[in-house]
């Protein structure tokens, strides 16, 4: 009966002990995977930086970093050099089409010069105007975007300089070849707005002749009216 007694306690104690063991080694696991989440944390904390601090940190002296900054800042350079040239580009564009079609509507008026009635020829004026201020709304336009550019390739111009500077040849060479590339591309664009604009130049002059002799024409019929009314007289 002692012996049963005993055995029994020994057991209860054994669980106890199991129990016990089996809580600590539970918290040691929970432990465990709480310094597992906040390495695993850290891990992708320092992963938004540019810098791995993982890797190499004994490699990362102030001129590697430097060349690095430099590298980050010509990267953005060219990217804003990118859009700015893109939007001058296009705004380029659509004002040398807008031109053109101001050019197409006073060529039609001077074709037309006494051969259309008062509504249309009123109509016809009122195309040629609302284009006339089309044009300078384009004109506008890209004069706003020709400060941005001209900005974008100053700043540019200094990273290229930053980076050779830095010791970061590779990325001074690549913006530099961006610049050159950039001014290729508006340097053509210009070539079609500067065209419009001497094709506009010429209608003018085509128009201010035209005028004149049209009005010749109109009071030398008037004079030649009013001759033949006196001698009716």
């Amino acid at each position: 009966m002692h012996l049963v007694r005993r055995v029994f306690l020994f057991r209860s104690s054994d669980n106890g002990v199991l129990g016990t063991l089996n809580s600590s080694a539970q918290k040691l696991q929970d432990s465990t995977n709480t310094t597992h989440m906040s390495k695993a944390s850290l891990s992708v904390g320092l992963g938004l930086y540019a810098v791995p601090f993982t890797q190499q940190v004994e490699n990362l002296s102030h001129d590697s970093l430097i060349r690095r900054a430099a590298s980050v800042v010509t990267d953005s350079s060219s990217t804003f050099l990118s859009q700015t040239t893109l939007a001058l580009i296009d705004s380029l564009a659509d004002y040398a089409k807008a031109v053109h079609t101001r050019i197409a509507l006073q060529r039609q008026y001077l074709a037309t010069l006494g051969k259309l009635s008062p509504a249309e020829d009123d109509s016809l004026w009122k195309l040629i105007n609302n284009q006339r201020a089309e044009v300078t709304d384009r004109l506008s336009q890209c004069k706003h975007y020709e400060t941005t550019w001209t900005f974008a390739m100053d700043i540019s111009k200094m990273a290229v300089e930053a980076a050779y500077v830095s010791g970061a040849e590779q990325a001074s060479i690549t913006i530099r070849t961006n610049i050159q590339l950039a001014q290729s591309q508006i340097d053509e664009a210009k070539k079609g707005s500067a065209e419009a604009d001497r094709k506009l130049a010429e209608t003018k002059a085509d128009e201010i002749q035209r005028m004149a002799e049209y009005h010749a024409f109109l009071q030398n019929n008037d004079h030649e009216m009013h001759e033949a009314y006196l001698r009716e007289d």
